[in-house]
């Protein structure tokens, strides 16, 4: 989740849950973010992903959200901590998450899908980005981006200017303004982030993405180990039977199909941030920009 919510502790909500081997004793529960103030449409996917999972593995744990109001970056530091009202996030990945003591869960569960970044831009602007073509022509433009979303960093990494926010709304009202140049979002983000006429003056880059290798991992406290060991193993069980594949054809297909983008317009980063852990090898694991989910 690249939005940025800030934790506040409210009541928690059940969820439904899946049956299956119970975890340690005392840990039939775990809790799930869920943000207050930021639409995060990931939400109902990934405990449905969690629920998958743990059910593969004959889990009986009970699935919680918890309210969150709090930045990314410091709910990972808690988690990592083992003092966030939650067990379970999930991020993009780089080295210094994964190196944070939090336990990350080693399976893309966006099948790399953040990593298919559409541009948001002025809509009076949309002919001036219908031209563009290249790196060097975008890298005279200012992109905007969360001061602690790792896409920042990736973004600098590949020769390209970035102004930066803490505050996640205050992005789009820059772009509004004229402060930045373009907002690149994920796809799985941008039609959610769009929906009900939110930002009218802001429109998507026609036909043009940025593609860079990218994995959201579900992170886990270090208090639990067990819970981390479960999620991996259910998870691998999903990806071997398909159940993982077709939840995400059946939550995110749509929303691939919705934005066809030709291969000569997606322009190619790299990831230095990318753990050497990351499973890139494994191709059942990632979609490909032009793929069908």
């Amino acid at each position: 989740m690249t939005a940025a919510p800030r934790l506040t502790r409210r009541c928690l909500l059940s969820l439904p849950w899946l049956p299956g081997a119970t975890l340690a004793a005392g840990a039939e529960e775990v809790r799930l973010p869920q943000s207050v103030d930021v639409p995060d449409p990931q939400s109902r996917y990934v405990q449905r992903l969690v629920a998958l999972a743990l059910a593969r593995t004959g889990s009986q744990a009970r699935l919680r959200a918890v309210d969150l109001k709090m930045a990314q970056g410091r709910t990972l530091l808690e988690l990592a901590a083992g003092k966030a009202p939650v067990d379970v996030m999930w991020t993009v990945t780089d080295r210094r998450r994964e190196s944070s003591g939090a336990l990350p869960v080693r399976v893309p569960i966006d099948r790399g899908l953040m990593g298919w970044r559409l541009l948001l831009v002025r809509r009076k602007e949309l002919a001036q980005w219908q031209r563009l073509r290249t790196l060097p022509e975008l890298a005279k433009r200012l992109a905007g981006q969360g001061h602690d979303w790792p896409d920042t960093l990736i973004l600098r990494a590949n020769g390209l200017r970035v102004g930066t926010s803490s505050g996640y709304e205050a992005l789009f009202r820059m772009l509004a303004a004229g402060r930045i140049d373009y907002f690149p979002r994920s796809v799985l983000e941008i039609d959610a982030e769009l929906a009900g006429g939110r930002h009218p003056e802001l429109a998507i880059a026609p036909d043009l993405m940025l593609h860079y290798p990218a994995a959201a991992y579900l992170f886990v406290s270090p208090t639990r180990p067990e819970l981390a060991s479960a999620l991996q193993a259910g998870l691998e069980a999903a990806v071997a039977d398909g159940s993982f594949q077709r939840l995400h054809r059946e939550q995110y297909g749509a929303v691939i199909k919705a934005h066809p983008v030709s291969p000569e317009r997606v322009l190619k980063l790299t990831n230095p941030l990318l753990p050497p852990a990351t499973p890139t090898q494994r191709r059942e694991l990632w979609l490909q920009p032009g793929e069908a989910a």
